[in-house]
């Protein structure tokens, strides 16, 4: 059974060549097609500057960052949610049910590619049940 509790998952990082923060924020939002008027509560950061922080998991990461010598990190700190149901970290029956209407509708390729396109070693408790409900297994890319 999945808990209705976030769990740490193992999850990739890149240095990005940029000039400044603000630049590696624009940069991630850019990239995670995040709106401007979003991208202070989507993405997160931490700074080694002065230890400012902003997004969940903020001293986890800070953590991380000193044991790796980084200035400064920025990460996607997206709502968990479905619609209906925002700011709430779905039960797993929630979110196969939500999947499997967008496969009915026609309208599942996006969810589908980023479910089996995300990088293997990334494996959340409900992409190992999506593998077996829906057999969306890994894509290498």
């Amino acid at each position: 059974m999945i808990a209705n509790v976030p769990e740490t998952v193992t999850s990739l990082w890149a240095l990005m060549k940029v000039d400044s923060q603000a630049a590696a924020i624009d940069a991630l939002a850019t990239r995670e097609d995040i709106k401007e008027e979003n991208i202070q509560y989507s993405i997160g950061w931490w700074r080694k500057a002065d230890g400012a922080s902003n997004g969940r998991g903020a001293q986890t990461i800070a953590a991380w960052a000193l044991a790796h010598n980084l200035d400064a990190v920025v990460w996607t700190n997206l709502k968990p949610g479905l619609k209906g149901s925002p700011n709430v970290v779905p039960q797993y029956t929630a979110v196969l049910r939500h999947f499997r209407d967008l496969i009915e509708s026609g309208d599942h390729a996006d969810a589908e590619a980023y479910v089996r396109k995300t990088p293997s070693q990334v494996m959340t408790p409900y992409r190992r049940r999506l593998q077996d409900d829906l057999r969306w297994t890994p894509i290498p890319t």
